[in-house]
């Protein structure tokens, strides 16, 4: 696999245009304006944790298993995905509900929980 690029090194822009594509198999090349999905914008590590959430299907309890991470760990890093990706609010934070409904499903300790509820009152 070649050289994996999410942002540009001299100005950091993130909006690419290919241009040319070749097949790894055959050589063959194609040149042209080809678009570029958003998730191939993600940095590296970010890319691993979209892999991860999918490969669990998104189950928040076995990406913390997988990632060995605490429940809101996983929340932040999917809402930053969410936010580069540019697939919701600008600031996306776990409502009070949603701390109560992981705790009763055991997505989350109560010392964690205790935490988020914490960090919502600021």
């Amino acid at each position: 696999m070649g050289l994996r690029v999410s942002a540009c090194p001299a100005c950091g822009n993130t909006d690419f245009r290919i241009e040319r594509l070749a097949c790894t198999s055959c050589g063959t090349a194609v040149e042209g304006r080809f678009s570029v999905s958003r998730l191939a914008t993600l940095p590296e590590d970010h890319v691993r944790f979209v892999e991860t959430f999918l490969k669990c299907r998104g189950n928040i309890k076995e990406v913390e298993r997988e990632l060995g991470i605490s429940y809101p760990t996983v929340r932040s890093r999917l809402d930053k995905v969410i936010g580069l990706l540019g697939l919701g609010e600008d600031e996306q934070t776990i409502t009070r509900v949603e701390i109560l409904t992981a705790l009763e499903r055991n997505e989350m300790t109560p010392e964690e929980a205790v935490g988020a509820l914490k960090d919502l009152r600021g």
